[in-house]
C-alpha cells in the first residue's frame, strides 16, 4: 500500500495551521490550480500578482480536494461547510511544508541554475537518475518563489534523488530558495547576458547565480562550466562560500567531465567523454551542442550523487525536447514535408545562438532551405540593439537561407541582413503568418523563436494548423 504524501497531523504540524471542517486523514498531493486538482490533494490558495487563489477554493473543494490551505483574513468569504487548514499566509505555510519535506527525507538532492539550459538539464537529470532509484523533480519550469517550495512539498518521504530548478532575474532571489532545497550538488549551466534590464553587467548575473552555493550542504559539490567566460568568477564565489569540492565540465582539457568527441546526427548527438575518470560513450536524444555540454554536467552529478553512470548514459538517449524548447514536428505539404523546430518558449542571446546552431546542424532535404523565424528578445536593457545585431554572425554560421523577423528590436537585425536572406519582416509576430504559409516549401527546416512577449507560439501553431502537423519527433 502506497503511503500518503502527507498525513493530516504532519500537514498541520508543518504548516502551523488550524483545522476547520472535516479534513481527510490522508493527503495525496499538493496543488495550487483548481482546474487540475485531483481528489485527495491539498489546495493551496496563493495570492499572486493577477489572481487570488481564494477565489477558486470552492471549485477546488467541489473537485474533491482533501483541504484548502487558506488565509485567516479570507475565511469569512469562503463557504462555511469547507474543509480548511487556516494560516496567516498560505505561501509562507507552503514554505514551511517544503522545509518539513526536506527535513524528513534522506534523498540526495541536486539543484540547477544558469542563464539558459536549466529546464532541459533538470529533465536530463530526471531521466539519468530514475534508472537508479526513486526520483522526484519539478514539473515544467517551477523555479521561482512558489514553484520551488511547491516542488519540495510534493516530494515523497521515500524519494532517493531530488532534482530542483532554481531561477532568478534579480539579485537575492536564489538565496532563500537554495537554502530551502539544501542540495548536495549544485550545477550552474552557464552565465550569459540574460535579464540585463535588471543587472549592470554579466558579472553581476554571475554573482546572482553564485548564490546557489550558499545553500549547499556541508561537503557539497559545485559543478561549473569550464568553457564559460564567467568560470573564474563563479569558482571564486564558490570558494568564498566555503565550497571545497568543485567539479568542471566542458571541452577544456582540464575538465573533470571532458567532452572528447561528438557527432551531430538528425535529432540527437553521439558523444565520447571522460566523466570523473570514467570513459563513456553515449547518446543524447535531443540535438544541439549546448545539450551535449550540459549532459556532461548531468553525468558528473550522477557520479557525485552515487547513482549508476552507465545506466544514466543509456537513459539520455531517450530524451526528447519538450514543447517550446526544441521539439521537432513535421508539416505535411502538398508535395512533401517540412520540419518545424519549436523554440517558442522564450529567448535571450545565448539561447538564440544555441537554437540557430541546432538549425544549422539539422539536415535539409533539397530543394529545402534553413529558415529562421525570430521575434524580439526582451529584458536586455540599453544593450538590446547591439545584442540583436550580433545575431547576424550565428545566422551566417548556421547557413540560414531565409530569415523572418518580428519586433522593434529585430528591425535593427533586418537592416543588416543580406537582401537574399530577407524572408520577411513585421512589427508584430502575427504579421509573419501569411508570409510563412505562402513561402514554406517541401524540404524546408523552420526554426521559430522569440521571447514570450513577442508571441511566436501562435505563428508556430498557425503553420501546424495549415499544414496538419504530424508531431513526429523523428527526422527521416
Amino acid at each position: 500500500m502506497t503511503a500518503p504524501l502527507w498525513t493530516r497531523d504532519d500537514f498541520l504540524a508543518a504548516t502551523g495551521g488550524e483545522m476547520r471542517g472535516d479534513v481527510a486523514q490522508e493527503i495525496t498531493g499538493i496543488s495550487i490550480d483548481s482546474r487540475t486538482i485531483e481528489p485527495g490533494e491539498a489546495y493551496v490558495a496563493i495570492v499572486g500578482d493577477r489572481l487570488d487563489g481564494h477565489d477558486f477554493v470552492e471549485a477546488a473543494l467541489d473537485a474533491g480536494a482533501a483541504l484548502a490551505l487558506v488565509a485567516r483574513d479570507k475565511l469569512a468569504d469562503l463557504p462555511e461547510s469547507g474543509r480548511y487548514v487556516v494560516v496567516n499566509d498560505p505561501l509562507e505555510a507552503l514554505r514551511k511544508l517544503a522545509a518539513a519535506a526536506r527535513a524528513r527525507t534522506y534523498a540526495r538532492i541536486v539543484a540547477v541554475t544558469g542563464s539558459v539550459g536549466k529546464t532541459s538539464t533538470k529533465e536530463a537529470l530526471r531521466f539519468a537518475l530514475e534508472r537508479t532509484g526513486k526520483t522526484h523533480a519539478s514539473v515544467a519550469s517551477f523555479n521561482n518563489h512558489w514553484g520551488v517550495p511547491l516542488t519540495l512539498a510534493r516530494m515523497p518521504a521515500d524519494t532517493e534523488y531530488g532534482i530542483f530548478e532554481i531561477g532568478m532575474n534579480h539579485l537575492g532571489e536564489i538565496t532563500p530558495l537554495v537554502e530551502m532545497v539544501r542540495p548536495h550538488v549544485a550545477i550552474i549551466t552557464t552565465v550569459q547576458p540574460v535579464h540585463l534590464e535588471f543587472f549592470d553587467s554579466v558579472e553581476q548575473i554571475a554573482q546572482a547565480k553564485a548564490e546557489i552555493f550558499s545553500g549547499l550542504e556541508p561537503g557539497g559539490v559545485a559543478i561549473l562550466n569550464a568553457d564559460n567566460d564567467q568560470f573564474d568568477l563563479l569558482k571564486f564565489h564558490a570558494k568564498m562560500a566555503g565550497v571545497t569540492e568543485i567539479r568542471t565540465f566542458g571541452e577544456d582539457s582540464a575538465s573533470d567531465a571532458l567532452l572528447q568527441k561528438v557527432s551531430a546526427q538528425a535529432g540527437c548527438s553521439s558523444i565520447q567523454a571522460r566523466i570523473l575518470g570514467q570513459e563513456l560513450t553515449y547518446k543524447v536524444g535531443v540535438p544541439g551542442k549546448h545539450q551535449v555540454r550540459n549532459s556532461l554536467a548531468v553525468l558528473a552529478a550522477v557520479v557525485e550523487l552515487g547513482a549508476d553512470l552507465a545506466l544514466a548514459g543509456l537513459a539520455l538517449a531517450e530524451l526528447q525536447a519538450p514543447k517550446g524548447r526544441g521539439a521537432f514536428s513535421k508539416l505535411q505539404l502538398a508535395d512533401g514535408k517540412a520540419d518545424l523546430i519549436d523554440e517558442t518558449y522564450n529567448a535571450n542571446p545565448a539561447s538564440m545562438r544555441a537554437a540557430l546552431a541546432v538549425l544549422g546542424e539539422t539536415p535539409v532535404r533539397l530543394p529545402g532551405r534553413r529558415i529562421a523565424v525570430l521575434g524580439d528578445m526582451r529584458e536586455l536593457g540599453p544593450d538590446a540593439e547591439r545584442l540583436h545585431c550580433e545575431l547576424l554572425a550565428p545566422i551566417k554560421a548556421a547557413g540560414v537561407d531565409l530569415v523572418y523577423l518580428a519586433g522593434e528590436h529585430m528591425h535593427h537585425l533586418w537592416e543588416l541582413l543580406p537582401k537574399g536572406a530577407r524572408g520577411g519582416y513585421a512589427e508584430v509576430s502575427s504579421g509573419l503568418i501569411d508570409m510563412l504559409i505562402r513561402d514554406v516549401q517541401s524540404g524546408d527546416v523552420i526554426m521559430i523563436k522569440g521571447s514570450l512577449g513577442t508571441r511566436m507560439g501562435p505563428v508556430l501553431e498557425a503553420l501546424k494548423k495549415e499544414y496538419a502537423s504530424t508531431d513526429d519527433v523523428e527526422l527521416v
